[in-house]
């Protein structure tokens, strides 16, 4: 069963081909210190792009990084561009209202209870 902070790991857009590009795998193998740097090193990634966003600030939560995870969540829940993501569970979620989810599991704490689940 996948987890709570699991379940909004963003596969891809619905314009990208390749849901790895995302960091997608090591975000669900719990590897999040990998899947900052396959985001980071992607150029085809715009910077702003909501699924970039949304999964570098699982990453960094998970790692203990509340500012930085936040300052994504709140890039993605403010960005222009407003487009469909598909979830870890396969469901379309529009990238505003993932973003909102992301932080209310912030402020509850839920990447931290993943982050000690995982390291169990």
């Amino acid at each position: 069963m996948i987890g709570l902070a699991q379940a909004i790991v963003v596969l891809a857009m619905a314009q990208a081909p390749v849901a790895d590009n995302f960091g997608h795998k090591a975000l669900v193998d719990g590897r999040d210190t990998a899947a900052i740097a396959a985001i980071m090193d992607n150029d085809r990634i715009e910077t702003d792009d909501p699924a970039r966003l949304i999964n570098l600030g699982i990453a960094y939560a998970r790692k203990g990084d509340e500012t930085l995870a936040r300052q994504l969540f709140e890039a993605a829940r403010d960005n222009r561009s407003r487009v469909e993501l598909e979830t870890a569970e396969g469901e379309w979620v529009d990238s505003r209202r993932l973003a909102r989810q992301a932080l209310a599991m912030l402020e509850r704490g839920e990447f931290a209870e993943s982050a000690r689940i995982a390291a169990r």
